[in-house]
């Protein structure tokens, strides 16, 4: 099929990418940048350079390689992101997942394109209820301030990919990303903090986190690419952890000291209110809907063997 994957030079677009062309795609991949259209070009796909904010040439730039299916990889978050300054550090990111994508779908059904795969996330679901979310569960909507702009943004991308007419839109919640060029990757900001001992376990630590490794995410969206019918698909591991049981083994993993704890309050101070309820409310995210509709299984089944794998 013809795929243009949107975000190719992207943590997720650059290992996307080359997984595609091995599955006998034609693959077209879209940056804004033209310093980086060499590297899609080298990885053995077409390059595309437009803004997603340009949505008169976005729709020329599609209609000319006219996708079967669009693969909507796109975003904007800073490599050292300070939860202290989430309002300003996710304002780009949240602008790619309403406008950018409102231009996206726009031209992609101008384009005739019949499917867009588009990244969401799994760590956006509501506190309370069930411990393990799956899909049908509600987003946290009325969540504090800046993360309920972020999580209606979220939202906003789903309803257009998966609600707009005569588009088969798949939308892939993939969890906390670790492996190369990710927020969890072994030269991170985070493996930074760890290992300077300014990211603690914050109360008890019951924050639970769903990991999945970025090539396990790329060859999820491979499958999404190929089949399974509409909608919102969790793309985690086996293993949901709650923060006291993968924060100090990544530590370790990392070359760092075990991390101290610290009351919620003084978290709360020295980090804001979103960071400290990630760390104490976050709940974990079900893998089965994928396991069963897309036909996909993690390679990395639970973040213990990829953290080894990947990070050491």
């Amino acid at each position: 099929m013809k795929v243009l994957v949107a975000g190719a030079t992207g943590v997720i677009g650059r290992r996307l990418v080359p997984m595609l062309i091995q599955a006998g795609h034609d693959v077209t991949g879209m940056t804004r940048s033209q310093a980086k259209a060499e590297a899609i070009e080298e990885a053995g796909a077409t390059a595309l350079v437009c803004d997603v904010f340009n949505a008169d040439l976005l729709q020329d730039r599609f209609k000319a390689a006219a996708p079967e299916v669009v693969v909507h990889e796109l975003t904007d978050i800073p490599a050292a992101f300070d939860p202290r300054k989430a309002e300003e550090q996710l304002a780009g990111n949240d602008r790619i997942r309403t406008e950018g994508t409102t231009n996206l779908v726009a031209a992609a059904v101008a384009a005739g394109t019949r499917r867009i795969v588009a990244q969401s996330i799994a760590f956006a679901y509501a506190p309370g209820g069930s411990d393990l979310k799956d899909e049908q569960d509600p987003l946290f909507e009325d969540a504090p301030p800046p993360w309920q702009r972020s999580v209606r943004a979220v939202r906003e991308l789903e309803r257009l990919v998966t609600e707009t007419e005569g588009i088969d839109g798949l939308a892939l919640r993939y969890g906390m990303l670790y492996g190369p060029g990710t927020a969890y990757a072994g030269n991170s900001g985070t493996a930074v903090q760890v290992r300077a001992r300014r990211f603690p376990i914050v109360g008890k630590g019951e924050g639970v986190f769903s990991f999945i490794h970025v090539d396990d995410a790329a060859a999820a969206t491979v499958a999404a690419v190929e089949r399974g019918w509409p909608g919102a698909y969790n793309i985690v591991d086996d293993d949901p952890a709650l923060l006291r049981e993968w924060l100090p083994f990544y530590a370790e993993v990392v070359g760092a000291k075990k991390p101290m704890r610290v009351p919620k309050l003084v978290a709360r101070l020295a980090a804001g209110r979103y960071a400290t309820m990630l760390a104490t409310e976050l709940r974990g995210a079900s893998n089965e809907r994928a396991k069963r509709e897309l036909g996909w299984e993690p390679r990395y089944a639970s973040w213990r063997r990829g953290f080894t794998e990947a990070l050491g």
